[in-house]
């Protein structure tokens, strides 16, 4: 399996398995509604868990353009080979994001709340300001990123368990610092299914707010670079 198709494949694993818990938990008449801020998170790290396990050896697993800035930034990856990766993450969240919307399409069309039907595509602010929640999604991906170098600078090996250290990283930021912004932590991640939100056809779903986008994007973008440096600075 190449890097490309690997980083595509285990993106899309990803945000089919997160944003289809979203999807269970608070669309109309699922199996899994009213599920809960614990199901989301359990889900989501679980989800990370799965991706990274099916395409380290592959890839190294970046799975998200700020991992992939932050490794690059660490010398463990070349510089041509970024545009490669990030294309393939927001290929891959694209495809993710379309595979929950063929699950849940019943669903999405008689969910009436049309922040609803955005939500299990992209994130948004519990509070509206634009200012903070840059802040927030940097500040999140920083401590993210300081904590993915770390582990993947760890001499030990957990075998086929190496993955879950980062599973349970993104568990502990989406209960302690994903409540602002929802976490996204991940450009591709809110990019590609915004722009699959826009494409498809989804009864009353109202806009993709993208005038919102751009933070969940320059936000983890500005975390990692930041974590990058403190780890070349402090940690390493």
């Amino acid at each position: 399996m190449t890097p490309f198709v690997a980083e595509l494949i285990g993106t899309a694993m990803i945000i089919t398995l997160g944003n289809g818990v979203v999807a269970n938990v608070i669309l109309d008449k699922t199996k899994g509604n009213g599920g809960g801020l614990i199901a989301i998170t359990i889900g989501w790290s679980m989800a990370v868990f799965v991706g990274v396990y099916m395409t380290a050896a592959a890839s190294g697993a970046h799975l998200n353009p700020a991992v992939t800035l932050a490794l690059t930034m660490q010398g463990k990856l070349a510089w041509h080979m970024v545009p490669l990766y990030m294309s393939a993450q927001l290929l891959g969240a694209m495809l993710g994001s379309g595979i929950v919307w063929l699950m849940y399409r019943n669903h999405l069309d008689t969910t009436s709340d049309a922040a609803t039907c955005l939500a299990v595509f992209s994130t948004s602010p519990a509070i509206n300001n634009p200012l903070q929640n840059f802040l927030t999604e940097m500040l999140a991906t920083m401590v993210f990123l300081v904590g993915v170098l770390c582990i993947t600078s760890a001499e030990h090996s957990l075998g086929a368990l190496n993955a879950l250290p980062v599973a349970l990283l993104v568990l502990a930021i989406g209960l302690s610092l994903g409540g602002p912004t929802g976490y996204a932590i991940n450009p591709a991640r809110d990019l590609g299914p915004r722009i699959m939100h826009a494409l498809l056809p989804i009864q009353g779903k109202g806009g993709s707010d993208w005038q919102y986008a751009w933070v969940p994007v320059a936000g983890p973008l500005v975390g990692a670079a930041i974590a990058a440096w403190l780890y070349s600075s402090c940690l390493s």
